[in-house]
């Protein structure tokens, strides 16, 4: 329900709760709202996604770049039902830390492909847009 989305350019709210554990939040164009927290230093993650219903009915929508589909994500908000919301709480294990730098949005530059994580752990990952320009 969730692979295969993502936003760029995305305002988010970040703090940190204490001493090892951090908190993102944000609103999608959809219309989903994400609650993530971080806590780094156990290697673990729990979030809560919030789909609006029609996200949940019609996945297929979503399932992009959405900033390439801003007017179809609100389209769709004011065509279908928001409620009830659709949760989807996991925990997760982080895989992989790494500093990137600011600002860099090779870091979410396509959607995920299955063996992506083994790439990125043995160092065979490179974006899309790192291929292209160290041809």
């Amino acid at each position: 329900m969730v692979a295969g989305r993502w936003v760029t350019d995305q305002k988010a709210d970040i703090v940190k709760l204490t001493d090892g554990i951090f908190k993102i939040t944000w609103t999608e164009p959809t219309g989903t709202d994400v609650a993530l927290d971080f806590m780094p230093n156990e290697g673990k993650l729990h979030g809560v996604i919030f789909f609006p219903k029609w996200v949940h009915e019609h996945p297929e929508i979503t399932v992009c770049y959405q900033n390439e589909h801003i007017d179809l994500m609100e389209e769709s908000r004011n065509k279908y039902e928001t409620y009830p919301k659709y949760l989807v709480p996991e925990f997760a294990t982080i895989t992989y830390m790494g500093y990137a730098g600011k600002n860099n949005n090779d870091v979410i530059s396509e959607a995920p492909y299955d063996g992506m994580i083994d790439d990125i752990k043995k160092g065979n990952y490179y974006s899309k847009e790192y291929k292209r320009i160290n041809k």
